[in-house]
């Protein structure tokens, strides 16, 4: 109680309205320094994309700036090389293999709509808890984590029922299907005896009209009747994928099906900025994650052709001019000094990212060896960046070892709500270390899956600035020479596609960041205690592990058609969009900027970095 209250005496109101009127200053004062937390992921960004982490050819100005303002990670770690994993582990700060979203077959994220696996109701994500702290949250753009259990409008795994209030994205992510003349990525057609039944035809056809043999007219007939029943399947299947797996949802209610990708970084900028703006009297969190520049690449009309590496690189523009809108709204409603902003990838760029024409679409992941899908540093070393004027010194670069995982203590523990003591929590909080606090970061021991299976352990002891990594199998790479997998699009750990290495390759990542040559007790004359060290930590690490229910099972990951969202009949191939005045709105919006700039794409570019 407050010494005016101890003071006051009970038959006057005027005080007691008075009192409350304090009070609820007090409380209001109080929601007020809560910082506000904008969080942004960008799909599939490469470490070598941004010019703060050593691009010479793609213009970042805005993302530049930003680490100009904050703090630069530079061994910074995605918690998996997949989106749907690493995107689990960043929401909840656990290990995936924690959370059962990690699996033992491929392709180890999901892939249809329709699906029943997802991020389980009972994980707490940074969302819940700090909602519960009293912050507005919103999730703008890509989820991949799940949709329905049971029927298609159940929304078991919908980001509302994991903490975000408003949600205006898409629950899976961005597939080749959903833009026409990219391809699919179901290339099961490959598995199909389609062209070994047309040779098979063919050859028996010239055959008897040359006499060698005589056909059957029965045997004719089911052959032709087999091919034409193929090819009606494949061509039925790329048809309706589109309007299957291609959804847009705000809140509960699909508006597009299929969605217009497109336009869709300008009308995702659009809805963060109108959540920032009404939220900005309260505390919010923003998880502003990017559907760029993940396969199937795009770009609006003001940043095609922009860069010189292509629709990539248009992506990574357009992308770098989003985030340029999300600042300048900050700074013209003076939340700025009172807003952590955290910009990172889910995994490294996508190397084997081809498109129907044959055109590599892939990012750059600077010098470090490999990309998405596999645990070379680049499939996992992501960028990192953290800004928070008066609160975070700004120019700053920190090159400790870090993990995506960090930012679920780090924003729980803002929010003014503990870390969940009920569970294994593998984060650490990065404040002391953003702060110059401390010099060392918390992370001696990081672990590295390849679905469920344990691939790799990084271990950063405390007496020394070494930073050991260990590889208990690697993806056999085709070509042998490009570290990626150009002949299955994209690498695999089922033990088929992997090799075995014992002992383990090591590696020590201060003197070899890029994974050249592994060490031999030769040429490391620790070599077998280092491992004997690694592990013994991978065995404390098993036994912390709890056996969960794998969402990644073939049973959660197979289309199901009582799953499947659909905002008009089956019979009309769940088709849908917008009403006429959003699809305007939408035009309107096909060059975010000013008029005199569509006449120069490069000016669009960079417009928005002056703040």
């Amino acid at each position: 109680m407050s010494v005016l209250a101890l003071n006051m005496k009970p038959s006057c109101p005027s005080s007691l309205l008075l009192l409350l009127l304090l009070e609820t200053s007090c409380v209001s004062l109080q929601g007020s320094n809560k910082p506000n937390l904008v969080l942004m992921m960008v799909d599939d960004l490469g470490i070598g994309d941004l010019g703060c982490y050593g691009n010479k050819t793609l213009r970042t100005p805005n993302i530049d700036q930003l680490a100009q303002e904050g703090v630069k990670l530079t061994h910074h770690i995605a918690a998996a090389s997949l989106c749907t994993p690493s995107r689990a582990a960043f929401l909840t700060g656990r290990y995936p293999i924690r959370s059962g979203v990690a699996g033992s077959i491929r392709p180890g994220v999901f892939i249809f709509n329709a699906a029943s696996g997802g991020l389980p109701s009972q994980e707490v994500t940074f969302a819940k808890i700090v909602k519960q702290q009293g912050y507005e949250t919103a999730l703008i753009g890509k989820w991949h984590l799940g949709l329905n259990c049971e029927s298609s409008e159940d929304h078991c795994h919908h980001p509302s029922v994991h903490g975000f209030n408003y949600f205006f994205g898409i629950p899976l992510t961005n597939m080749r299907d959903c833009q026409p003349g990219h391809g699919t990525v179901f290339q099961f057609y490959k598995f199909l005896p389609y062209r070994t039944l047309g040779i098979v035809l063919v050859t028996a056809v010239l055959l008897h009209s040359c006499g060698f043999i005589t056909i059957r007219r029965g045997l004719t007939l089911f052959l032709l009747t087999l091919l034409v029943v193929v090819t009606i399947v494949m061509a039925g299947f790329y048809t309706i994928v589109p309007y299957f797996n291609c959804v847009l949802l705000r809140d509960h209610r699909i508006v597009e099906q299929p969605f217009t990708s497109v336009n869709l970084t300008q009308r995702m900028t659009s809805e963060a900025v109108d959540f920032i703006e009404r939220n900005s009297a309260r505390p919010f969190l923003l998880f502003l994650s990017f559907l760029q520049v993940h396969t199937a690449m795009f770009a609006s009309a003001a940043f095609r052709g922009t860069s010189s590496h292509g629709i990539y690189g248009d992506a990574v523009h357009e992308v770098d001019w989003s985030v340029g809108q999300v600042m300048q709204i900050l700074d013209r409603l003076k939340l700025s000094e009172n807003t952590l902003v955290y910009l990172t990838s889910d995994q490294g760029a996508h190397l084997e990212e081809v498109s129907a024409r044959g055109e590599v679409h892939g990012g750059w992941n600077g010098i470090y060896k490999a990309g998405k899908s596999t645990n070379w540093e680049g499939g996992i070393r992501v960028p990192g960046i953290l800004r928070w004027p008066g609160s975070i010194p700004g120019g700053g670069q920190i090159e400790e070892p870090t993990s995506n995982m960090d930012l679920f203590p780090t924003v729980v523990k803002l929010s003014g709500a503990s870390v969940p003591e009920d569970r294994q929590i593998d984060g650490h909080d990065l404040m002391d270390l953003l702060q110059q606090r401390v010099e060392r970061s918390n992370h001696e021991f990081l672990f590295h899956y390849c679905n469920a299976y344990l691939n790799a352990v990084r271990w950063h002891p405390q007496n020394s600035s070494s930073v050991w990594k260990a590889f208990f199998f690697t993806p056999n790479f085709y070509p042998e020479d490009r570290a990626a997998c150009f002949h299955t699009l994209v690498c695999f750990c089922t033990p088929d596609h992997v090799t075995y290495h014992d002992p383990p390759l090591l590696f020590d990542l201060s003197r070899d960041p890029s994974e050249t040559t592994p060490l031999t007790p030769d040429t490391e004359p620790a070599f077998h205690s280092i491992l004997a060290v690694m592990e013994e930590a991978v065995e404390r690490h098993h036994r912390s592990v709890k056996p969960v229910q794998s969402q990644l099972t073939a049973g959660n990951l197979m289309w199901k058609p009582w799953l499947q969202p659909c905002c008009s009949s089956f019979t009309q191939l769940c088709q849908c969009q917008e009403d006429q005045q959003d699809q305007e709105d939408q035009q309107d919006q096909e060059d975010p900027q000013d008029p005199k700039d569509q006449q120069d794409p490069e000016a669009a570019v960079g417009a928005s970095n002056e703040r």
